[in-house]
Order: structure tokens, then C-alpha cells, then sequence
């Protein structure tokens, strides 16, 4: 079979302790056996691990974060679409997607593809909506209050009893055991994030996870649940291990057929001692466990591309359960030439 060649646009590079899923996106597209695949790296840091990984891109742009404003950002994109003639891009930060989101038509008449979610499944499942989305799709969450100043904490603790989670609007979350750790948590990450700070109910279980992939008409294309074995202090999986669990499944493909879900997603999840699963977190993209998915038999990369492309995906309905993925460091040596020159010159 020929493979079709096209040129895909990543963000996501930074393969570090707080790991984007750039890198292991890119990697499951170059394993496709339907794409012959040109890579362009989009970057917001010039220490981004995956501009320095040989074979990784083909060439690097840096781009402006969003927080600058959607136009700069997007006539950033359409710069490089310009000279490189992007077919699909793929954000992968929650912080960037609302400027991708709102700016989706302005890209496709240019012939840059994307596959996001819609605004309304966007703002629905954001932390501080997150009660509502469990009434509204009959999914347990756990209780929540949105904190708006330090004042609201004596509110919090007559609602809640230590410890709780406490959790920016995009990104953090800590667990707080007394106030002055819930002071300390506010403050930095509405210094970081904005505000609400997000006060949750701390829920006893195992962390369990769903990587999933909607097809924006209620299909399920993809769905890969996991553990984590291994937790960093960030939170995040530095090992996971595939499960054999048909409720997350079954609750995986009830919120996907119930939303509508266009594009990629994880859900966060606590199962209890009693067996009973809390959804503590909806992300509206492919997560950075995701080339665990493809080890276990599920390219979602691969099947992302298509659906931005408009091919058809037929639904992939089994993968290799007790897969797992341990993540190590790895020292890269490069030349200061590398570095100087996505510095200096914003591309490489």
C-alpha cells in the first residue's frame, strides 16, 4: 500500500517530569502504516526536549503563547503553514485549545485541518463546571467549590473535611492537609492560572484512567483504561499498566454517545473499595500516556489524523490487556549551535 504523505504540526514537546503528549503523539503517527508522515514541531520553550530528539521533527517552529492573544498565535501558524503547507494540526495543551477551538474555521479554509472538541463540550466539563457535568451525564463527581478569595476557605472547611484537593482551572493540583497549605496552594496557583481555585473533596481509591477518542457523532473510535503504578509528585503516571475494566469502558462509551465528544480525551477516575468510580477530571486532549494505547494495539494518534483528515476510522474495539509503560530519563547531548539557533531565529 502507498502511504499517504502529509505534513502534521504538534505542539507539545516538553518530554519532562510534567510530560506533553507531543512526543508520543508523533511517535504512534510514525508508526502508522497508512501515513508517510512530515513532522513540524511547535514550540513555546526553547528547552523543549523534543526539539533536540533526532528523528523526532523535521523542522521546529516557536511559536507565541497564548496568553498573548489568539490572532498573534494563529498568524503565527498560518506564517508557518505558508511556507511548510500544514495538512493537520494537533494541540496539546488545555490552555492553548480555546484559541485553536474558536479559530477552527479560520484554519480550515487555509487547508489546516484540526479535530477539537466544540466550545460548549470544552467549557462543560472545566473543573469548576465539573458537579453540573455529573448531574447532567449521571456520573458521581465529587463535591467541589470554586474559591474566589482566601475568605472562602472557612466556607470550605464547614463543607469539606481535610484533606482536599486543591486545582487550577487548566493545570496543579495539590493535596491540601490543613489551612495553611490550602492558603499556600491558592496562591500560587491563581498566581499561575487565574482564578477560580477549585477546593475538591478528597475521594479514598485507586487512580484509574481512559484514554479515549470520539468521532464528534457519539461514536467511541478508541479506549484504552489504565493504572497508574508509578505517581511523580506532579501527579503524573511515570508507569501504567493496561486494564481488563468493562464499567470504565461502558461509563467511557455512556459520556462519549451522551456529549457527542469530538476528538481525543482522558478521564480521570477514582474507583472506591466499594467498586464505585468518581470522575475527578475530564482532559480535552490526548494525554501523555497515550503511545501506551498504541503499544497496546490502539493508534490514536494515527486514527486522529484521519478523522481531522475526513477519512473514515472504523471503531477499534480490543487491545492487549497488562501492557505497561515505565517512562526513564535520558541525557541528550546537543551542540549550543541548536539551541542558539531556535533562540535567535525562532525556527530550526
Amino acid at each position: 500500500m502507498t502511504k499517504k504523505r502529509i505534513t502534521l504540526a504538534v505542539t507539545g514537546l516538553n518530554n519532562t517530569d510534567n510530560p506533553g503528549p507531543g512526543v508520543p503523539f508523533i511517535r504512534g503517527v510514525k508508526e502508522s502504516e497508512f501515513f508517510d508522515v512530515k513532522v513540524i514541531g511547535l514550540v513555546y520553550e526553547n528547552l523543549e526536549p523534543g526539539i533536540y530528539m533526532d528523528g523526532l521533527c523535521d523542522r521546529i517552529f516557536q511559536i507565541p503563547y497564548p496568553s498573548s492573544g489568539s490572532d498573534e498565535l494563529i498568524e503565527r501558524i498560518e506564517h508557518i503553514h505558508q511556507e511548510e503547507k500544514i495538512d493537520t494540526l494537533v494541540p496539546n495543551f488545555d490552555a492553548e485549545l480555546f484559541s485553536f477551538m474558536k479559530n477552527e474555521d479560520r484554519l480550515l479554509k487555509q487547508g489546516i485541518h484540526t479535530f477539537l472538541p466544540t466550545l460548549n463540550q470544552f467549557r462543560e466539563r472545566e473543573k469548576h463546571r465539573l458537579p453540573d457535568f455529573g448531574k447532567k451525564y449521571g456520573i458521581k463527581v465529587p463535591a467541589s467549590l470554586n474559591l474566589g478569595s482566601l475568605g472562602q476557605i472557612t466556607e470550605m472547611e464547614e463543607k469539606f473535611e481535610y484533606p482536599v484537593m486543591v486545582k487550577g482551572q487548566f493545570y496543579d493540583a495539590w493535596e491540601a492537609n490543613n489551612k495553611e497549605q490550602v492558603k499556600q496552594f491558592f496562591l500560587k496557583i491563581s498566581a499561575k492560572w487565574g482564578l477560580p481555585v477549585i477546593a475538591q473533596e478528597f475521594i479514598t481509591g485507586t487512580e484509574v484512567n481512559v484514554v479515549a477518542l470520539g468521532d464528534g457523532k457519539g461514536n467511541t473510535v478508541a479506549a484504552v483504561p489504565m493504572r497508574k503504578q508509578y505517581i511523580t509528585d506532579k501527579g503524573k503516571a511515570w508507569g501504567g499498566i493496561t486494564l481488563a475494566d468493562e464499567k470504565m469502558m461502558e461509563l467511557t462509551r455512556s459520556l462519549i454517545q451522551h456529549t457527542k465528544w469530538r476528538g481525543g480525551m482522558e478521564l480521570e477516575l477514582i474507583k472506591t473499595r466499594s467498586g464505585e468510580y468518581y470522575l475527578i477530571e475530564i482532559n480535552p486532549r490526548i494525554p501523555a500516556w497515550v503511545y501506551l494505547a498504541v503499544g497496546a494495539g490502539q493508534n490514536i494518534p494515527e486514527a486522529l489524523v484521519k478523522l481531522a483528515l475526513g477519512m473514515d476510522v472504523k471503531p477499534m474495539t480490543s487491545y492487549k490487556i497488562g501492557k505497561m509503560f515505565v517512562r526513564y530519563s535520558y541525557d541528550l547531548i546537543v551542540d549550543l549551535e541548536k539551541f542558539a539557533a531556535i533562540s535567535m531565529n525562532k525556527e530550526i
